[in-house]
């Protein structure tokens, strides 16, 4: 081989890489992306940082792996039943545990989130303890893509098409339909919202109730890709809050924008830099962007005047 091959070939596999390692960004960004956009639903809604956001991810990955593997459901029937078991779990968080703390300090409401979080991390250890699981293989092969030496499996292909799908349903019924169009009101305005005959406690717990969904479905994807463990899927929570902070807390497509770029970043880190550092660069990123621009890319600025 000449080294004018040599070189091509060189360059071409360095194309390739980095090919490879721009799919598995964005297929890992939009399910960041999809996580997030529920907590800037709550927020947005009811001003409340869900701090247990990552244990109601873990606990719809762990209702999937239940229902398909101790109950022998098919995988679409298991995936389904675990969208409507969250979709219900959020309303139960709310109507529980969020509307009787209606008009109390937000302090107080945050710290129950704190403790709801504790809680069902510790529900979950006792049930299936810290192992780490994996879901039967059930993605065809033929899902994958394979462009040379790029290969990108079945799952992140699946990520990319629940993503999209997800978030094109979210928004015709953002836009469209009437509970979407309420809850945009609130989220705008809640004392507005209100003299205008908006139901908004009813606003509030469907905002739970779809967070809680959305979130469901980033943790039977991310189980896939990584394997269950209560630990790291729970960890993943906290990912949410670089994402949001980037796009702007008050962003729904500031959300997804700021799950691809914290995707990306962990991406790009671990193929070229280290993987001991793919972890920890979506909080130095949140440290600059609070530095430079702490309402986000997206986030409206709020100007109070005495």
């Amino acid at each position: 081989m000449t080294k004018k091959n040599r070189f091509n070939s060189s360059e071409r596999c360095k194309m390739d890489f980095f090919i490879q390692l721009l799919i598995n960004g964005i297929s890992i960004g939009f399910l960041y992306g999809l996580s997030a956009m529920g907590f800037v639903m709550i927020f947005k809604s009811s001003s409340v940082l869900n701090f247990a956001h990552g244990e109601v991810l873990a606990f719809g990955a762990f209702l999937f792996l239940a229902l398909v593997t101790s109950a022998q459901l098919p995988v679409w029937l298991g995936f389904l039943v675990t969208l409507a078991g969250t979709f219900v779990l959020g309303f139960v968080i709310e109507r529980i545990f969020l509307r009787p703390l209606i008009g109390e300090p937000l302090i107080q409401v945050i710290m129950l989130t704190v403790g709801l979080a504790a809680m069902f991390k510790g529900g979950m250890l006792l049930v299936w303890g810290g192992n780490l699981y994996t879901y039967p293989d059930f993605l065809p092969e033929g899902l994958g893509i394979s462009w040379g030496i790029v290969q990108v499996p079945p799952v992140y292909v699946a990520a990319v098409i629940i993503g999209s799908l997800f978030l094109l349903m979210f928004g015709l019924f953002f836009k469209f339909s009437s509970q979407g169009i309420y809850m945009r009101s609130v989220a705008d305005n809640q004392t507005a919202a209100l003299s205008l005959g908006v139901h908004v406690r009813r606003v509030f717990a469907l905002s739970w109730a779809i967070a809680a969904l959305v979130a469901g479905i980033s943790g039977i994807v991310l189980g896939i890709i990584n394997g269950i463990n209560v630990h790291e899927l729970s960890s993943i929570g906290l990912k949410v809050f670089p994402v949001v902070i980037l796009g702007g807390l008050d962003s729904i497509g500031g959300a997804i924008i700021g799950g691809l770029i914290i995707g990306l970043l962990e991406t790009f880190t671990g193929g070229y830099l280290s993987p001991s550092l793919r972890d920890v660069v979506p909080y130095i990123a949140l440290v600059f962007i609070l530095l430079v621009k702490p309402y986000g890319l997206f986030g409206l600025v709020e100007i109070e005047r005495v």
